[in-house]
């Protein structure tokens, strides 16, 4: 199945401060997700946004829309996942 991927302004926020190499890395993975959300992608349990996918030290946090996925948020793993 072929996805679209949109990004929230936060997720831009997020990907801009990310040093360049961290950068084009993530946004290599997040176009991988177009096709059948391939990557180390793994739905995640009582958690906003869903789903997660791994790119080295960072979480890429995603929801999915039908045949949307929409970026929610781009953050360093010890930040992903102690949200309020």
């Amino acid at each position: 199945m072929e996805y679209a991927i949109k990004f929230t302004r936060r997720a831009v926020k997020d990907l801009d401060k990310l040093p360049p190499e961290v950068q084009s890395r993530v946004v290599v993975k997040i176009e991988g997700l177009t096709n059948d959300l391939a990557g180390d992608v793994k739905k995640l349990t009582n958690n906003q946004p869903a789903y997660r996918l791994r790119v080295g030290d960072y979480r890429v946090l995603f929801d999915v829309e039908d045949t949307t996925v929409w970026i929610q948020r781009i953050l360093h793993r010890r930040e992903a996942y102690d949200r309020p």
